[in-house]
């Protein structure tokens, strides 16, 4: 018996945006589906429902990647596909696989066998980027630089230096309740001309995206809390 397939399907950035994100394809073939791989039970069967999912949830087949989720059994939820079935793959938002834990569940697939087959829809990562003006040819993603301040000043600073000298675009992600005080960090720690992006919000109603210079960006009185952003220094 041939495996079936794991899709990867990408989600809305945030509320009422999956008519502008989420392309009609996907929205046919989640309706094929009755098995999912997610990140958060709560929230895919609200993603699943507002990108047109027609079958009652209650009857769907979920298997969580949270917090407390152990990496071991992660295996075994693809057991349906190494038996012919097809099943889906989401992430709380954006695309799965990227900075998202689902990505351990793509590397199983891989090594069993299973075709992987990824969907069209938004990355906030890759949106930002495109956005921003800086260098798409050669940058890297570093996800969330770390919680405790001296070692995020270092990290941030490091950042600054391979921006400048490797003229690579460095693109990091924060928890949105430390949003500022990530950027209180970028504005006193790094150079006046250095350029940053801040994209927050991204596909959403309240998108906001700019680049400016260190020395820009301390005019002006602005605050991200708890808005979903994307960070990125380049030269």
């Amino acid at each position: 018996m041939s495996p079936g397939t794991l899709y990867l399907i990408p989600v809305p950035l945030g509320e009422n945006s999956s008519e502008l994100v989420i392309p009609a394809h996907n929205v046919s073939l989640i309706n094929t589906l009755d098995e999912f791989i997610v990140e958060d039970l709560r929230t895919a069967r609200r993603h699943l429902k507002s990108m047109g999912m027609k079958q009652p949830i209650d009857m769907l087949v979920f298997h969580e990647l949270g917090k407390h989720s152990d990496e071991m059994n992660y295996s075994s939820y693809l057991e349906s596909a190494t038996k012919g079935k097809n099943i889906g793959l989401l992430s709380d938002a954006g695309c799965p696989g990227v900075a998202d834990p689902g990505a351990a569940v793509v590397k199983i697939a891989h090594q069993r066998n299973i075709p992987v087959v990824p969907l069209t829809g938004p990355s906030s990562i890759l949106l930002a980027l495109m956005a921003s003006g800086s260098n798409g040819q050669h940058f890297v993603f570093h996800g969330y630089l770390p919680k405790e301040r001296a070692e995020r000043i270092r990290k941030l600073k490091e950042l600054e230096r391979n921006a400048s000298g490797l003229k690579q675009t460095q693109i990091f992600i924060e928890t949105p309740f430390r949003n500022d005080h990530m950027l209180e960090d970028l504005l006193t720690e790094c150079k006046n001309e250095t350029l940053l992006c801040i994209a927050c919000d991204v596909t959403l109603p309240g998108e906001f995206i700019r680049t400016q210079t260190i020395s820009a960006w301390k005019k002006q009185k602005i605050s991200f809390n708890k808005r979903p952003a994307v960070f990125l220094i380049c030269c």
